[in-house]
């Protein structure tokens, strides 16, 4: 695989001061721009075992792993799938190893764009401008109230279930589209960033200001950054195994690094004005100053005409060009049913709106290049207003829209909240994941023009009317859905669309069985 980044990349991985056993595991792959951290559960050697036998299945499974194909987040979750069923297969035939699991994090590269994959408390950050930015949610009791904020971050590291997760990779067995299983992430990454991969023996005991700290003292060494950062968990007490992955871009430098203060440096100096000493400098400097107001004086005049502007014209002003926006989440108020409505329009392209469990009113208007995430996947209710107006009976409506994404969301009606749609995508290019609907009169979700979204292990059933229709030229592609109970037709797909269909579950409604009426 080809990658259109030159990463400069470590890993560092230590069995900490408390233990004799390393179950935590990592594996760079720096030209295929492939990252894994994983995190042995089990304890003794099980533990270890899961986790060896996880990086060795993820290595088999993404050996053909084409970088410019669409389905790569499917990819993501088929070798994840695998390496789950390899480990709960080798339980079941060694009763040591009973009970043994992992959680992960998985990073590929692909063109400009990093997929991630990711089950339990390992983490992935962003280091970008200054900023740290944890971009995995916690699939653990208490990374979840830290997500949603209601525990801080030193609340979070302090609390006696930190260790609990309620997601793993091996304990169960699995299919690639199972919706409570693989969160999958897909962004933009610039040269000027860098990416920090790690166990939970490191983000539970390091603060992410300390961890941030040294990542900014990034100078091109990444096996320094990576090392210190296990150094930092050993001297938080070394209680557990910690394993970090560092992946700096090619223009990533930390804003406290040696080399960008010699910069800085370089910088004052050339914009240093020349020392002037002695008289004859001194002389020199009176006279070219004299010369210049002679000149001013003679010249004004022809300078006025040539300048001067009509009565009543405008005279056009400079103006410094806007700062970029820096991509940010917006965390809306689950008090407000109009939440996410508002947070769509103050969001700008690139920013994610952060959707806590609770319930919310559409119609939703998606623009480009924003997510639409649900902290708790399901959790999110979303209903239709039926007294707005455009886009009504429409819970969530796109047009024209691009890079866009919408995940974990429940779409539902009810007496008060009748559906006509629950999603309609036209003319867009948008994601749709882990997402549900039920309850639409006339379609679960409906894509016309040519549109090219992705959708991504949803549920859509107990909706009335058809369960996805496909009208017009777009190619869609359909992964890992499971569509069923729906009106007939389950999906409605005109002769001039192009879609993909992979791995979907499509199951008609049962047939209503008659009464029998006494003779």
């Amino acid at each position: 695989m080809k990658t259109a980044v030159a990463w400069r990349a470590a890993a560092y991985t230590h069995p900490g001061l408390e233990r004799d056993i390393n179950e935590d595991r990592v594996w760079v792959d720096e030209a295929r721009g492939l990252f894994l951290v994983v995190d042995g559960l089990g304890g003794h050697a099980a533990g270890e075992v899961a986790a060896e036998t996880a990086v060795r299945a993820i290595q088999e499974n993404l050996k053909s792993l084409d970088p410019d194909a669409e389905d790569m987040e499917a990819q993501l979750r088929i070798a994840i799938a695998a390496a789950n069923n390899r480990i709960y297969d080798l339980a079941q035939t060694h009763p040591e190893y009973d009970g043994m699991a992992c959680v992960l994090t998985l990073a590929v590269a692909s063109g400009d764009r990093i997929i991630v994959g990711h089950v339990g408390d390992s983490r992935l950050y962003l280091s970008w401008n200054g900023k740290l930015r944890k971009l995995t949610n916690d699939h653990s009791p208490v990374g979840e109230e830290e997500d949603q904020g209601l525990l801080t971050e030193k609340q979070a590291m302090l609390h006696p279930r930190r260790n609990e997760v309620f997601r793993d990779v091996g304990s169960v067995p699995r299919l690639p589209d199972d919706p409570q299983f693989v969160e999958v992430k897909n962004f933009l990454f610039r040269p000027d960033a860098a990416l920090l991969l790690c166990s939970d023996g490191l983000s539970d005991y390091v603060p992410s200001a300390e961890i941030n700290g040294i990542i900014e003292r990034f100078d091109g060494d990444a096996s320094k950054i990576a090392q210190q950062l296990v150094e930092a968990a050993n001297a938080a007490g070394g209680h557990d195994n910690s394993s970090v992955v560092f992946v700096a871009g090619p223009e990533f430098l930390g804003t406290e690094s040696s080399a960008l203060s010699e910069i800085r440096a370089r910088h004052a100096t050339t914009r240093m004005r020349a020392d002037v000493s002695g008289w004859p400098g001194v002389w020199k400097s009176v006279l070219l100053i004299l010369a210049g107001i002679v000149i001013g004086v003679l010249l004004w005049p022809l300078l006025n005409l040539l300048t001067s502007h009509p009565a009543n014209q405008p005279v056009a002003r400079k103006t410094e060009a806007p700062a970029p926006h820096l991509p940010q989440v917006i965390a809306v108020n689950p008090a407000d049913p109009l939440a996410i409505v508002s947070a769509l329009a103050a969001a700008q392209p690139g920013d994610t709106i952060s959707i806590p469990p609770g319930d919310y009113l559409g119609p939703l208007q998606l623009k480009d290049r924003i997510n639409l995430i649900a902290t708790v996947p399901r959790m999110a209710v979303l209903r239709n207003d039926p007294s707005s107006s455009p886009d009504s009976g429409i819970a969530l409506a796109a047009h024209s829209v691009a890079a866009a994404r919408v995940s974990g969301l429940r779409i539902v009606s009810d007496a008060t909240h009748p559906l006509r749609i629950g999603i309609l995508l036209s003319g867009s290019s948008v994601e749709v994941n882990d997402s549900e609907i039920s309850g639409a009169a006339d379609f679960a979700i409906r894509i016309e023009g040519d549109s090219h979204a992705l959708l991504l292990g949803n549920f859509i059933h107990a909706n009335s009317g058809t369960g996805i229709a496909i009208r017009g030229p777009g190619s869609p592609r359909l992964v890992g859905n499971r569509i069923s109970e729906n009106g007939a037709p389950e999906m409605e797909i005109d002769d001039a669309a192009h879609p993909v269909l992979q791995d979907n579950m499509i199951a008609p409604a049962p047939p209503v069985k008659k009464k029998k009426l006494g003779a």
